[in-house]
C-alpha cells in the first residue's frame, strides 16, 4: 500500500510530497497540510493492480473492477472539533510560540553576549501589551476575520474554489470555500509578524540601556546566535506536534523566510512602542560611543568627554527611535557625533595628515595608521560560519536548513538513504585525506610568490608610492561619490571645515583625504555606507553651526534696561478706570 507520494503542491508550490492520513485515507502535503483530491487511498495495492491489468489482458477477460474505499472520517477525533475550539487553538498555538521564541532571544542575549537579565522581566509585560493593542484577543476576531474573508473580490479566490467544500470534513469553510483555519493563520501572522520577535527583543535591551544596535541583532540572527531562523524546532519540541484542531506544521507557522535589515528592525521596535505608547527614552549615548571608540582603538578617557558635551549640547532627535525607515539610525547618529569630536580633538581640517602619514611618520599621522589599520582589519573579518568547511556545513544545517531530513517510509527509500549516507562519508574521508596535500600546495605557493614578487617590492618602493597611494586613495574616492581635494596650503586661519556637497547625476561629497579616512572608518565600525555616515555628519554639523548662531546672536543682543512693562508701570496702572466690586 502506497503510504506517501513525491508531488508539487498546488496550494504551497513545494515539493516535500504528500503523506497518506490514517484518519480518513487522504493524502496531505508535509509541508502546508493541504488535501490531495487527485489521489486517495483504495482497498486495492498497487502490485495486486498490476497483476490483475495483465491477467485479465492475457485471457481477454474483464476483471472485477475493485472499488475504491470511501474515505472515512474519524468523528471522535475530527468532526466533533467545534468552531470556537478551532481558532482558539490556532490563535493560543500562534502566540504561545511567538511568546517562546521571545523568551529563547532574550536567554541567549543574556547568556552569549552578557546582557542585563533585567530585559528578561521586561519582556512579559512589554509583550502582552502588545497583544492586547493588536485585538486578536478580543471575542469578535475570529467573526470579523471570518467576514472580511468572505467580502472580498470575487477574482481574488486562490486554487482551492475550484474543488468541493466538502472535503475538508468539518472543518469550517467561507463562501469562497477557503479553509477558515489558514485565513486566521494568515490574519494572525499580519497582525504580528514573526519578525516582531526581534524587535521586541531589541526594544527591551533599548529600555535596559544596553548597548546593544538593531545591525547586532540582525548579524547575530543571521549567525544563528539567537534563535530565530531555527527556532521552530525548539517550539515543536516545546509544544508538540500539529493537533486536529490546528493541523499547520511548525515549520510553516513559525518559520521565517528572510531576514530582517537593521533599518527595518529599528523603525519595527519604535513602532511596537507607540502601538503601546510607551515613550523611549534616547539611545544610551555613553555606552555605545565608548563601544565604537574601543573598536576604532581610540583613547576613549581624551574623546569621550568631548562627544558626551557635543551631545548634551546638541541633542540630536535622532539619538531616539522613529517608526521612519528613511530615517538616520540611531547607532549612525551616534557615530557622527563622535566623528565631529575626534576632528576638533585632532583637528583633521585638511592639513595633509593622511599624505604626510605616507612619507614620514609623526605624532599628528599616527591617527591615519590607526585608522587604516582598523578599516583594513575590519574589512578582512570573516564570519565565523566561513572560516572553513566544516563551519560551513554545520551553519547550513543548523541555521539554513534547520530540521529539513529525509521522512520516508518505504524500504526501498530508506535503502537509498542509507546509501547516499555511505557515499557522503567516502567523501568526506576523500577531502579530510587531501586537505594537508592542499595545505602544503598552498604554502609552496606562497613561497614562490614571496620570491618573485620580492625584487617588484623593493623596486615600488623606489618609485613615487606617495603619488601610487594617492592615486588610489581618488579611485577609491570616486567609487564612493567622493571627490578628492588636495591639502590646504597657505592657511591663514585655522578652523573647523563644514564640507558641502554638490549636486551632478547624484551628489558628490568633495572633501580632504584625512577627512575621508576617518569617515570610511568609522562607518566600517557603524556598518553603514560610508555616503551615509557622511549625510549624518553634515547634518549634525548644521545643527551645531545654527546653536552657535543664535548663542551668538542671544549673547550679543542688548536690553534696555529702561523699558518697563506696561503692566508693571505705576503710571499706567493709575490710569486704568477702577474696577467696581460691589454688589
Amino acid at each position: 500500500m502506497v503510504e506517501r507520494f513525491e508531488q508539487q503542491c498546488r496550494n504551497c508550490g513545494s515539493n516535500v510530497g504528500f503523506t497518506q492520513s490514517d484518519d480518513d485515507g487522504y493524502f496531505y502535503c508535509d509541508n502546508c497540510s493541504e488535501r490531495d483530491m487527485d489521489i486517495i487511498a483504495t482497498g486495492l495495492d498497487e502490485e495486486q493492480l498490476n497483476i490483475r491489468y495483465s491477467k485479465g489482458c492475457n485471457t481477454s477477460r474483464r476483471a472485477n473492477p475493485v472499488e475504491p474505499t470511501v474515505p472515512t472520517i474519524d468523528f471522535e477525533k475530527n468532526n466533533f472539533i467545534s468552531y470556537d475550539e478551532y481558532y482558539s487553538e490556532i490563535r493560543s498555538r500562534y502566540l504561545n510560540g511567538l511568546q517562546f521564541m521571545i523568551q529563547l532571544q532574550c536567554r541567549a542575549l543574556v547568556d552569549k553576549f552578557n546582557v542585563s537579565p533585567l530585559i528578561i522581566g521586561l519582556v512579559g509585560p512589554l509583550w502582552l501589551r502588545f497583544v492586547a493593542s493588536t485585538r486578536i484577543t478580543s471575542d469578535e476576531w475570529a467573526d470579523q476575520t471570518f467576514q472580511d474573508s468572505e467580502s472580498q473580490i470575487q477574482g481574488e479566490e486562490d486554487n482551492e474554489s475550484s474543488h468541493p467544500g466538502d472535503r475538508y470534513g468539518s472543518e469550517p469553510i467561507n463562501i469562497h470555500r477557503k479553509r477558515i483555519i489558514y485565513v486566521w493563520y494568515r490574519s494572525l501572522k499580519t497582525a504580528i509578524p514573526i519578525s516582531r520577535s526581534l524587535a521586541i527583543s531589541f526594544l527591551v535591551c533599548h529600555l535596559a540601556r544596553e548597548p546593544i544596535t538593531p545591525s547586532d541583532i540582525s548579524n547575530w540572527t543571521l549567525e544563528g546566535k539567537i534563535p530565530y531562523f531555527s527556532a521552530f524546532l525548539e517550539i515543536e519540541n516545546k509544544f508538540g506536534p500539529r493537533s486536529n484542531a490546528c493541523p499547520i506544521l511548525a515549520s510553516c507557522m513559525f518559520r521565517p523566510i528572510k531576514a530582517v535589515s537593521s533599518q527595518k528592525l529599528e523603525s519595527m521596535a519604535a513602532d511596537v512602542a507607540q502601538r503601546i505608547r510607551l515613550q523611549l527614552p534616547p539611545v544610551n549615548f555613553h555606552a555605545v560611543a565608548s563601544r565604537y571608540l574601543r573598536q576604532l582603538s581610540l583613547p576613549i578617557e581624551k574623546l569621550l568627554p568631548l562627544a558626551c558635551r557635543i551631545c548634551e549640547w546638541s541633542n540630536p532627535p535622532e539619538l531616539y527611535l522613529s517608526a521612519n525607515e528613511l530615517r538616520i539610525p540611531t547607532r549612525v547618529c551616534v557615530m557622527s557625533i563622535v566623528i565631529v569630536a575626534i576632528r576638533v580633538l585632532y583637528g583633521i581640517n585638511g592639513y595633509g595628515m593622511w599624505e604626510s602619514s605616507l612619507s614620514n611618520k609623526n605624532p599628528s599621522s599616527e591617527l591615519m595608521q590607526i585608522l587604516e589599520a582598523k578599516y583594513s582589519e575590519i574589512d578582512d573579518m570573516q564570519q565565523e560560519y566561513s572560516s572553513n568547511l566544516p563551519s560551513y556545513l554545520d551553519y547550513c544545517k543548523d541555521v539554513v536548513f534547520p530540521g529539513l531530513w529525509p521522512s520516508y517510509k518505504n524500504p526501498e527509500k530508506l535503502e537509498l538513504v542509507k546509501i547516499e549516507n555511505e557515499l557522503l562519508d567516502e567523501l568526506w574521508d576523500f577531502y579530510q585525506n587531501n586537505k594537508d596535500i592542499k595545505k602544503q600546495i598552498d604554502k609552496n605557493k606562497t613561497r614562490v610568490e614571496d620570491y618573485s614578487y620580492g625584487d617588484q617590492d623593493s623596486a615600488r618602493e623606489n618609485r613615487a608610492s606617495k603619488d601610487l597611494e594617492i592615486k588610489r586613495m581618488k579611485m577609491d574616492m570616486e567609487d564612493n561619490k567622493f571627490w578628492y581635494i588636495p591639502p590646504r596650503s597657505n592657511v591663514k586661519r585655522k578652523d573647523y571645515i563644514h564640507y558641502a556637497r554638490k549636486r551632478e547625476d547624484v551628489y558628490v561629497y568633495a572633501v580632504h583625504a584625512d577627512y575621508y579616512v576617518l569617515l570610511r572608518s568609522c562607518a566600517k565600525v557603524a556598518q553603514v555606507e560610508t555616503r551615509i555616515m557622511r549625510i549624518a555628519v553634515l547634518a549634525l554639523e548644521r545643527r551645531l553651526q545654527w546653536m552657535e548662531k543664535r548663542a551668538d546672536s542671544s549673547l550679543r543682543m542688548k536690553f534696555n534696561l529702561n523699558d518697563t512693562c506696561g503692566f508693571c508701570n505705576s503710571d499706567s496702572a493709575t490710569d486704568d478706570d477702577p474696577m467696581d466690586l460691589s454688589i
